[in-house]
């Protein structure tokens, strides 16, 4: 892996966390995402189950954890199950965990070869009486191909037919929702190279490139500062681009005059960042773009003040929400009139959440919808108006860290107004 290595400790205190939750007499199975086909005899780029990587900081295929903290014999209360390798793997793929090595990463002090797993695990689990499965219970997630997790389930169900399946999910979300010191750096230095990214294409960007060329731009900042990569396809939009929210072709020039909406995030260490800047081509925000830009900029600003502990975030964007009908009446893009028959009128310029979790996920895990914030969320902030019959689309996204005696936003230190933005395009 590109990234510096991060130590056991984080690991060991996450199962301990998952272990603490779980129900008496029950063991825990967690899988490696498959290795996906691609065409031919290729494969996509591996990544790892986040599950997985936040149990046990390994990020190679092929592999399992058994937690079991009532197993009668010590040594199979953590179990770590790796990819064996050989001298042919090495000269071919490059060499694998050795056993040493996966105990050192991870603090698992058992160690097996991934094909011992049904065969070490089968006594293992005759003597537990329910099984925590793993699986993707994302709400996004469209669930039209199988996955390693939901296969390994299905088999545990045929084999163990007597035994009582439990979710995994409910533990780990409400886990993986509060971020432990290490897991807040990682996302620092996640932020910390999407800003160098960020410099960069301020100064390059100029009428009559093309998005494309942003792209690669940011790219190349991102790998050579030990980046695994974008967190996620980016959003390069110039002008009318940027009314679509999703857009990811990134192949259309970027002409004078045009406002650039920039989407994207780094992932490092598997953790994610995840901004939005928008600044003009030519360096220098026409009256109609200042105007658009500066009420996105006092609905994000008002959004930081409105996230604080013990607020749902649906009730939380509700009240955004609010602040957003007025900069749009201001904009004489909707009325009061219209607020007054549909208090949603607001949603034909602002049509998506104000904010959402980060971390090992662009969207990360968040326990309960009607969950309250608290002390160790990351989150976004990015509300954005889009008003495709003028050609203009801002989003402005930070990433926050909600701590006892505030918000701490990872991108304060990055020009955000537009004085500041023309400084630095022109300087």
């Amino acid at each position: 892996m590109k990234y510096k290595n991060i130590g056991s400790e984080l690991f060991t205190k996450n199962r301990k966390k998952f272990a603490n939750k779980m129900n008496a007499g029950s063991i825990a199975i967690f899988h490696s995402n498959n290795q996906m086909p691609r065409n031919g005899d290729a494969h996509h780029k591996f990544k790892q189950n986040s599950d997985v990587f936040y149990l046990t900081g390994v990020d190679q295929e092929d592999t399992a954890l058994v937690i079991f903290p009532d197993c009668p014999n010590p040594a199979y209360r953590e179990m770590l199950f790796i990819k064996e390798t050989s001298e042919t793997i090495a000269v071919w793929d490059g060499a694998k965990l050795t056993p040493e090595e996966a105990k050192d990463q991870t603090g698992v002090t058992s160690v097996f070869w991934h094909h011992e797993f049904w065969n070490t695990i089968h006594a293992i689990i005759l003597l537990a009486d329910n099984i925590y499965v793993n699986l993707n219970e994302n709400d996004r997630f469209p669930n039209k191909v199988s996955y390693n997790g939901i296969e390994v389930a299905h088999q545990l169900k045929r084999t163990y037919p007597s035994h009582r399946l439990l979710r995994s999910a409910p533990i780990l979300t409400s886990l993986r929702t509060v971020k432990e010191p290490e897991e807040i750096a990682l996302i620092k230095e996640a932020t910390r190279i999407t800003k160098i990214g960020l410099n960069k294409i301020l100064k390059y960007t100029k009428p009559g490139v093309k998005e494309y060329e942003i792209e690669a731009e940011l790219i190349y900042e991102f790998t050579r500062n030990r980046a695994t990569g974008f967190s996620f396809e980016p959003i390069i939009a110039s002008g009318k681009n940027a009314c679509v929210l999703h857009y990811l072709e990134n192949n259309d020039e970027v002409k004078d005059g045009d406002l650039l909406l920039c989407d994207f995030g780094v992932e490092y260490a598997n953790y994610c960042s995840d901004i939005t800047r928008c600044f003009p081509a030519n360096g220098k925000f026409s009256a109609r773009q200042k105007e658009v830009y500066n009420a996105v900029l006092n609905v994000h600003k008002a959004a930081r003040g409105l996230m604080t502990i013990g607020k749902t975030l649906p009730s939380y964007h509700e009240e955004v929400c609010g602040v957003m009908s007025e900069e749009l009446i201001k904009l004489g893009l909707i009325t009061r009139n219209d607020v007054k028959q549909n208090p949603r009128a607001f949603s034909k310029y602002f049509m998506h959440g104000t904010s959402h979790h980060l971390g090992l996920d662009v969207h990360d895990v968040m326990h309960r919808y009607e969950s309250t914030f608290e002390v160790g969320n990351v989150l976004t902030i990015e509300p954005g108006i889009y008003i495709p019959e003028e050609g203009i689309g801002v989003r402005i996204e930070n990433d926050v860290h909600i701590t006892a005696s505030g918000i701490e936003d990872f991108m304060e230190d990055f020009p955000i107004e537009v004085d500041e933005i023309e400084a630095a395009m022109n300087s």
